[in-house]
């Protein structure tokens, strides 16, 4: 950078923070002092004439002919980034300094080399934006430890330097980039470039090296960008209230293939442009790269995966098409064009991401018998109720996964039945009430449907509330205005008001008000509580009526396993009767989520493992909770066993409560934290933050 655009970005900073009184005559002397003076005010100080490490050598020559000795402090970056206490960033989304009131993304262009090397992506982004104030003095956008190196006004054919300046950080939140515009700024389109790089700890970005592969030979890179990570990726508005389209040019190793969350527009050598033409928020803005290939699943639709697993793949999520077509004729157009799977690997933080064009899967849905492809129609649901309607801020959440739920629940229902439509919300509340048990027992208020994240990131907030509680209030109302028949009709009203936009839970309350107020229905508007449904804590307030034929069975088997001896279970034929895997699951669930259990030692255990046969399973749910019953058995001869698990994936839906059951055992504990310590760095950073606090080592 040049000197005098140096001095252009001091002069900056020397009128945000009223600083007049710098010594310009000898600039080393002026860094001095603004540091010592600014110091306790906590700001952010740069200086024209210091590098980000230090003083160049011209500058040290310059010293010496001065002859004046500096204090070693004084050769260190003055750039002092302080942590400071949540607070509501911006008044449109608590997670974000952008102000989608003021001005909007509408087009955005990538340009990203990936370095695998340095585990960086290196490059550039082009925002297009929509001004919507005149005179308006600067942009505020999110970043989160990226490295900008320069910003540039694009208007009319010539590029105009811009100053720019970095806040500093709020913890697992990020920075504001702030970009100064010129006075008397119009409203209209705004183009501005921001060449930068990504730190090689980007909280949203994964790197794998070779031997963490399954191939051995390549490495692998994607990103994870929900909640608040896409500020860590790309200089942007991370906030799901602005949603823009994109296109993107990758350089990336020739041998390895680049997929995004975008359709594939052209393929050369080493680099893959991606159009995706959909308005997106910034956190389905996705990148994944790897020894990858293909199969078939329809015809729009194939499974990418390495090529050990691919194949097998194609046969788990063999019906992804009708997923889809049924997905469809529920909620109306797919929009997207193209549906595609990418099995991730076992590092991948979640059982799904809905990135749009590209689902990314967890490996732990393999299990051989399809029984765990559920999550796929949840992620296909997610085409309509998230992508295409979106939450404006993850305060209301549940408009994206609540919804999504419920639409699996329904996809899961045309395809198997009214009665596992209907066993697979019972066994949704089961979850629900773990997860208040454990997880939220210290925060109440984040049991609430819409909660306040004023003073809490999203990632701290997120648990299976707004899925469970979200999708049991739809249908609470389902049935009160009088079943699927009529409330599917209004489920594709509402997509098809609110399709591209960004709402509130507000927006939702008025399309029901306004679909149902001229109907026969319309006094049943009267009878929905919403601060109690929105507001209250803990487990819904009203449990609908469900058909419990399925969930009868695993209740009782449930009850028998908890109350009688094993030497009466073994002549017990009731344990020996045939229930499917979702019965299986479900039965271990409650049995889990038991007060009581008598005699649970490791002979119980062995007769569980022997009458369903858990030792043999593939089945990771099913692993999982195995795991946890032997926890709470308190088997330390088995303590290797649990750890093993832990190791084998680091999805945050079978981590988290190992290591927090682990945490509570405090003969296990020492060295879960240690297994921790020694893995925590192959997690994504949303995980192993997580992790630390269950373990409360944060």
């Amino acid at each position: 950078m040049s000197i005098a655009k140096r001095v252009q970005q001091w002069a900056t900073f020397a009128r945000t923070w009223h600083i007049y009184d710098c010594t310009w005559q000898n600039p080393f002397e002026s860094a001095a002092l603004v540091k010592t003076h600014l110091m306790g005010l906590h700001k952010p100080i740069y200086h024209p004439m210091i590098s980000k490490r230090g003083f160049c050598t011209t500058h040290l020559q310059h010293l010496q002919q001065l002859q004046r000795p500096l204090h070693q402090s004084q050769l260190c970056p003055i750039y002092q980034l302080q942590k400071r206490n949540m607070g509501r960033l911006g008044t449109v989304d608590p997670s974000s300094y952008s102000q989608p009131d003021l001005i909007t993304t509408e087009h955005s262009v990538l340009n990203w080399k990936v370095d695998f090397d340095a585990t960086k992506l290196q490059g550039s982004v082009v925002h297009r934006f929509n001004v919507l104030s005149n005179n308006l003095e600067k942009i505020l956008l999110d970043v989160r430890d990226i490295n900008v190196t320069n910003a540039t006004l694009l208007a009319g054919g010539t590029e105009l330097p811009i100053n720019y300046f970095i806040s500093d950080p709020v913890d697992n939140i990020g920075q504001k980039l702030t970009l100064e515009l010129p006075a008397g700024t119009a409203k209209g389109s705004l183009n501005v470039r921001i060449d930068y790089e990504t730190s090689s700890s980007a909280s949203g970005l994964q790197w794998l090296n070779p031997t963490q592969t399954l191939g051995k030979e390549h490495p692998y890179m994607f990103s994870q960008c929900q909640a608040i990570h896409a500020r860590s990726v790309v200089p942007c508005q991370d906030t799901p209230a602005v949603k823009f389209t994109y296109d993107a040019v990758i350089e990336h190793p020739t041998e390895l293939t680049a997929l995004m969350s975008a359709i594939i527009d052209k393929k050369q050598p080493g680099k893959t442009h991606f159009k995706q033409e959909v308005p997106i928020p910034a956190y389905l803005v996705a990148i994944a790269i790897g020894k990858l290939v293909s199969r078939p699943l329809g015809d729009n639709s194939n499974v990418w995966a390495e090529e050990a697993i691919v194949d097998a793949c194609a046969e788990e999520f063999s019906e992804t098409a009708t997923m889809l077509k049924t997905a469809s004729d529920l909620c109306g157009p797919y929009v997207w064009k193209q549906y595609d799977l990418l099995v991730m690997p076992p590092s991948f933080p979640f059982g799904g991401m809905e990135n749009p064009c590209l689902t990314f899967v967890t490996p732990t849905l393999l299990a051989g018998d399809k029984s765990l492809a559920d999550v796929v129609a949840h992620e296909i649901a997610h085409s309509w109720t998230g992508n295409l309607v979106t939450n404006k801020n993850f305060e209301h959440f549940w408009l994206n996964e609540g919804f999504t739920v419920f639409v699996e629940s329904k996809i899961v229902g045309r395809m198997q039945g009214a009665k596992e439509l209907d066993f697979k919300m019972l066994s949704n509340l089961t979850d629900l009430q773990e997860c208040l048990r454990t997880q939220l027992s210290g925060t109440p208020e984040l049991t609430k449907l819409v909660v306040d994240l004023s003073n809490c990131g999203p990632d701290d907030a997120f648990s299976s509330v707004p899925y469970y509680k979200g999708s049991t209030f739809l249908r609470y109302l389902e049935d009160l205005f009088g079943g699927p028949t009529v409330f599917e009709p209004f489920l594709r009203d509402y997509l098809k008001k609110y399709a591209y936009k960004s709402i509130e839970t507000n927006d939702f309350k008025s399309a029901l008000y306004d679909y149902f107020k001229d109907t026969d229905k319309k006094d049943q508007l009267s009878v929905v509580d919403w601060d109690l449904w929105l507001s209250c804590e803990g487990m819904p307030p009203i449990i609908p009526k469900f058909d419990e034929t399925l969930a009868n069975v695993t209740t009782g088997l449930a009850k028998l396993w908890s109350n009688d001896t094993v030497s009466k279970l073994v002549d017990n034929k009731d344990i020996k009767q045939t229930i499917s895997i979702h019965q299986l699951l479900d039965f271990l669930g409650k049995l889990i989520e038991s007060k009581d259990i008598v005699e649970l030692n490791e002979s119980k255990i062995e007769l569980l493992e022997s009458t369903y046969n858990l030792k043999q399973s593939k089945n990771a749910e099913v692993r999982f909770r195995l795991n946890r019953l032997i926890i709470r058995a308190r088997l330390l001869n088995r303590l290797d066993e649990i750890i093993e698990f832990a190791n084998s994936n680091f999805r945050m839906k079978f981590c988290r409560p190992i290591y927090r059951d682990l945490a509570g055992w405090p003969e296990a504990k020492p060295a879960a934290i240690r297994n921790f310590v020694k893995v925590k760095d192959q997690m994504m950073a949303v995980c192993s933050h997580a992790i630390e606090k269950d373990l409360g080592l944060k």
